[in-house]
């Protein structure tokens, strides 16, 4: 009967099955049909893999440089990630905007054995597809919220593209304007999200201009943790020439330490 049985089986299975199952239709290779996906509830994504994980990837924002870098399994801002890495010890990481989780994985299984990485994405597209990062990752230390960062519980509009179609994707802002495309969004606090027996220790911030915001709603937590600040400041943004900032932030001992990527590093010498 064994040797039956293997009699059977091709030599060559995988010409065996390509000239019986796929040409026969029985199985076809993944095609990407996204002209048929139209309607608001269904979720539109690529999955990719880099040396960190997999990443569920929104195909709305695909030229995106992000998701591209992604999709050719590289690692995007890796100078980033390694420096939360390599400097966030046995504390919690604060990272916002999630967008499709492209720092969660690296963060996430880098952290210390009882750590937190704890992240925030308004918008309902890519927190879904956050959601789906974790989920192909088995992160169990994450902590996803679909609300964005402020300095008071709001709702707000958040532009998700520009009067001509464009998608902003990552680049999503919110920002006083009519043009273009708005979604409606909740605004919480840091500090009323964040338990106050988590020790913070870096609080990473891509929040397209509304870092001042996020800031105020987490002062409590900056005064109590004094955590690493990795702050993506843009030119017409300088936060540090801003008054509440040099006053509430850099009058407790933070100075300028450093640039990742686009990203300027803001760290106080803890007692």
């Amino acid at each position: 009967m064994i040797k039956l049985v293997k009699s059977l089986v091709p030599k060559n299975i995988k010409k065996f099955i390509k000239r019986k199952v796929l040409k026969k239709g029985y199985v076809s290779k993944p095609v990407h049909l996204a002209s048929l996906v139209k309607d608001e509830f269904t979720l539109d994504c690529t999955i990719a893999y880099n040396k960190y994980g997999g990443y569920c990837t929104p195909y709305t924002v695909q030229k995106e440089s992000v998701v591209q870098a992604i999709l050719k399994g590289e690692v995007y801002e890796p100078n980033t990630i390694q420096y939360i890495i390599d400097h966030c010890e046995n504390g919690d990481v604060i990272q916002a905007g999630a967008f499709f989780g492209d720092f969660l994985p690296g963060i996430a299984k880098n952290i210390s054995k009882n750590a937190k990485v704890w992240t925030f994405e308004p918008s309902s597209e890519f927190y879904r597809c956050a959601q789906i990062t974790i989920l192909i990752n088995n992160l169990k230390n994450v902590e996803l919220f679909q609300v964005g960062l402020g300095a008071e519980k709001s709702e707000q509009k958040l532009q998700v593209a520009t009067e001509d179609g464009r998608q902003l994707g990552g680049a999503s802002r919110i920002i006083d304007s009519e043009n273009g495309k708005f979604v409606p969004i909740l605004i919480e606090t840091l500090d009323s999200m964040i338990p106050e027996n988590r020790n913070i220790s870096i609080i990473q911030l891509d929040l397209e201009g509304f870092e001042v915001p996020a800031l105020k709603g987490a002062i409590n937590t900056i005064k109590r943790c004094k955590p690493i600040l990795i702050l993506e400041i843009l030119s017409h943004n300088d936060i540090l020439t801003n008054d509440w900032f040099k006053e509430n932030i850099l009058s407790l001992g933070y100075n300028i330490t450093g640039k990742v990527h686009n990203n300027t590093i803001i760290t106080i010498q803890h007692n």
